[in-house]
């Protein structure tokens, strides 16, 4: 018999997530950066400031509207990983825009904010306490 509640994702779970989200966000840097070079008519300085800033524009709108209708990238999809808020529906705009700002910071700080997520009770990083998020392992259908 197997237990069909959802359960908080361990960090495998979103490293794996994460690995998977790398490929359907590369095609966006790709094509974002074909974009700026058109624009720039072939004179785009990859270390330019605006440049750096769009691309993490352009990670948030694959991120943030994820997290925001469904409660999950397409990593997280794969490995039926769920992001809900306290009540158990998909995070609001605000919250979801904060789990985006507060992750990079989990990553910089040597991944303490992600490694936290062992330690917690719930198996939340420093970025699902923050935005007051809960990502879970949903059971097979």
């Amino acid at each position: 018999m197997t237990d069909a509640t959802p359960r908080p994702a361990h960090l495998g779970w979103r490293l794996a997530a994460a690995l998977y989200d790398v490929f359907p966000l590369i095609a966006i840097w790709m094509v974002t950066g074909a974009v700026a070079m058109i624009a720039t008519r072939g004179t785009l300085n990859y270390h330019a400031l605006w440049y750096r800033l769009l691309l993490l524009g352009v990670t948030a709108a694959y991120y943030v509207p994820s997290w925001h209708y469904g409660g999950q990238t397409i990593g997280m999809r794969a490995w039926r990983l769920r992001l809900v808020d306290g009540s158990g529906r998909p995070p609001g705009w605000g919250a979801a825009l904060l789990r985006f700002v507060v992750a990079p910071l989990s990553l910089a700080a040597g991944a303490l904010g992600f490694l936290w997520c062992l330690f917690e009770r719930e198996r939340r990083g420093w970025h699902d306490l923050a935005s007051g998020t809960r990502l879970l392992r949903l059971p097979k259908s």
